[in-house]
């Protein structure tokens, strides 16, 4: 089954063809906290994920594969925020230096 990038970059080591295309998204998520009987507690903080959304081209079917990058939350201080961007980055120019190196096609986008 072909549901993480890894699956993706093992196939084209092997010698298929693949394409991918990429786009990043800020989702953001509100968390709630259930605490049992003594009911439910909500936490109205915004937290966001950083994700890239993979669609992987192997002979004309495309598969979806999402991976989060980075989490952080949005009340945070700009340099904090920063910094969670270029960390997001890092992690996703490692996963661009794997699929490079399987020789997967794909245009480079970044946070």
């Amino acid at each position: 089954m072909l549901n993480r990038i890894e699956d993706f970059i093992s196939l084209a080591k092997q010698g298929q063809g693949i394409e991918v295309s990429i786009d990043l998204k800020k989702e953001i998520v509100i968390p709630k906290i259930n605490r049992g009987e003594s009911g439910t507690v909500n936490i109205e903080s915004e937290f966001y994920v950083l994700l890239g959304e993979y669609s992987f081209n192997v002979g004309g079917d495309v598969k979806k594969v999402s991976k989060p990058y980075m989490y952080g939350v949005s009340e945070e201080s700009s340099n904090t925020a920063l910094r969670e961007v270029q960390i997001a980055n890092k992690r996703l120019e490692m996963d661009f230096n794997r699929l490079r190196e399987a020789n997967i096609i794909f245009e480079e986008k970044y946070f």
